[in-house]
């Protein structure tokens, strides 16, 4: 008895399979889908031809479905496109009149439901589905793919012309304005001995070149003092002395006390009327060597000052630096001559011109930023030492070269990459050499790229979806040799695309999360049509 009920549970289980097979395939034939008018077998795009009076609509993914109505893909989902009537014969292309017609060469067929499974020789897929044939006139180079072109206006693809130009950029960073350290003097003193008095009392005053600073009691000026005066009093006694030793030597006396009073920075003034009055003054009074402002003053009246100390610091603000911070990555473009304007917040509408004289040889650790020094003329010294200013620089790429928008590349961290359209939907991946990046996204392309051909500036990711790029370029990338021969009566198998010019690795990824219908475990598939899901 249990037996007897087995038998029927299988066979009330097989009627119902084959109840529901017949009946899902009348529904997709006649009265699933509003208008559908057929399945199409075999695996290429469909070419149907249409009339004038009808117009039948196919799924994108699923090219046997066909339809007389505009609806949905009963399988995918995705919206039904019109189907174009097919022209000439797929093996010939018509030429112009009274020429006869072009055979077109078949390059490779490849797999309607996973346009990224290829194979050198005719085969069918694991729905039995024939492979469609790809000619030279499609986009046959290497890693060039072709998208229909209803497709592409969908997807929003925008492209633009390659120009050949000059690269301008402009550095914007800020600075800070210092001295001229070339313009910096200090004055000190090379005795010991006291301030008697202080000509020059704050920080800031502006002094003149040869104008007093202080006037200095030292015991070793007074004894310099004494020193010459006698060896000038000598050398007068015996300068009409027949020994031409004796006078020599005077005047050799003379000559080394009066250099001593130089060194010490007596001015010639101070000397000549000592000479006059023969008279030893107490104090001798120090002069400005240089003409600017007073930046530092470490001394005051009746301070005991120490050969070598330094007494004050002058600098001259009539050119003043200005020192850029420039990152790492824009030092390229930072050379000595490059122009630059500098504006600063107090004086609004004002700018001031000048050029990089000198980038310094190193960075700071902490900013990663290097120094550009930027000289510049200070009338009226409205730059003051210690500001803040915006730093334009204006460095120019001389000579003409191709440039392209910043947005047409691909950057894969390890290569470059643009899309190239070829026309008629084709598109190419290529390599590209950057260069530098200039003002509005243009950025230098070294090689790869002529002018006027067209790149995709919008897109290229959605482009890369639709049609696979990402295997396409893997393929352009490896750069992999011809497609193996298969031997006179072997079985079409299919082939992965690294092994041909133009085609992609095939992992069968768009076949995932899809109704396979029945199980083909046990049962061998083409190679590099996604195996073992």
């Amino acid at each position: 008895m249990t037996a007897k009920k087995t038998v029927s549970g299988i066979l009330i289980v097989l009627a119902a399979v084959a109840l529901g097979v017949g009946g899902t395939y009348l529904w997709m034939t006649k009265g699933g889908l509003p208008g559908l008018t057929g399945i199409v077998k075999g695996g290429g795009p469909a070419e149907v031809k249409v009339g004038e009076e009808k117009k039948l609509y196919t799924c994108p993914m699923h090219p046997f479905i066909i339809s007389g109505k505009p609806g949905d893909c009963p399988i995918c989902g995705m919206t039904l496109v019109p189907v174009k009537s097919s022209g000439a014969p797929a093996t010939a292309a018509a030429g112009p009149a009274g020429e006869p017609k072009k055979e077109r060469k078949i390059l490779f067929y490849r797999n309607p439901m996973n346009p990224t499974v290829t194979s050198p020789v005719p085969a069918k897929d694991e729905m039995g589905m024939d492979y469609a044939p790809v000619y030279d006139d499609e986009g046959g180079g290497e890693g060039t793919i072709r998208v229909d072109p209803n497709t592409v206006q969908s997807m929003g693809v925008r492209t633009t012309t390659v120009k050949i130009g000059e690269l301008k950029k402009t550095i914007r960073t800020v600075g800070r304005v210092v001295y001229d350290e070339s313009r910096i003097t200090t004055v000190n003193s090379k005795v010991n001995g006291w301030i008697e008095k202080l000509h020059v009392s704050t920080t800031g005053e502006e002094v003149k070149k040869g104008a007093p600073l202080i006037d200095i009691y030292s015991p070793d000026l007074v004894s310099a003092q004494q020193e010459y005066l006698i060896a000038r009093r000598h050398f007068g006694q015996v300068k009409d002395s027949p020994f031409t030793d004796v006078v020599n030597g005077a005047r050799d006396l003379q000559q080394s006390a009066r250099k001593r009073l130089d060194y010490w920075d007596i001015d010639r003034a101070q000397v000549e009327k000592l000479e006059e009055t023969g008279e030893v003054r107490k104090t001798l009074t120090l002069y400005s060597p240089f003409h600017g402002v007073v930046v530092s003053k470490a001394v005051f009246d009746g301070a005991k000052v120490m050969s070598g100390m330094e007494l004050f610091r002058i600098a001259d603000l009539s050119r003043v630096w200005v020192q850029a911070d420039v990152y790492e990555y824009e030092l390229p473009w930072v050379k000595q001559g490059t122009a630059a304007t500098v504006t600063l917040d107090y004086i609004p509408g004002r700018k001031f011109h000048g050029t990089v004289s000198f980038v310094y040889p190193y960075l700071e650790g902490k900013t990663r930023t290097a120094t550009a020094r930027v000289e510049l003329a200070n009338p009226g010294a409205l730059l003051k030492p210690d500001m803040y200013a915006h730093v334009e620089l204006l460095p120019q790429v001389k000579g003409k070269t191709v440039l392209v928008p910043s947005e047409a590349i691909i950057r894969s961290g390890i290569r470059n990459v643009v899309f190239v359209d070829k026309g008629e939907g084709r598109f190419q991946p290529r390599e590209v050499t950057l260069g530098f990046e200039g003002e509005e996204g243009a950025v230098q392309v070294l090689s790869g790229l002529a002018g006027n051909e067209k790149v995709v500036v919008s897109g290229q990711f959605l482009l890369d979806s639709e049609s696979s790029l990402k295997e396409a370029l893997k393929k352009f990338q490896s750069a992999a040799g011809d497609s193996p021969k298969s031997a006179p009566g072997a079985p079409a198998t299919p082939t992965s695309p690294a092994a041909s010019p133009g085609k992609g690795t095939g992992d069968g990824s768009s076949m995932k999360g899809m109704d396979m219908g029945p199980s083909t475990k046990g049962v061998e598939t083409p190679a590099g049509n996604g195996k073992g899901r």
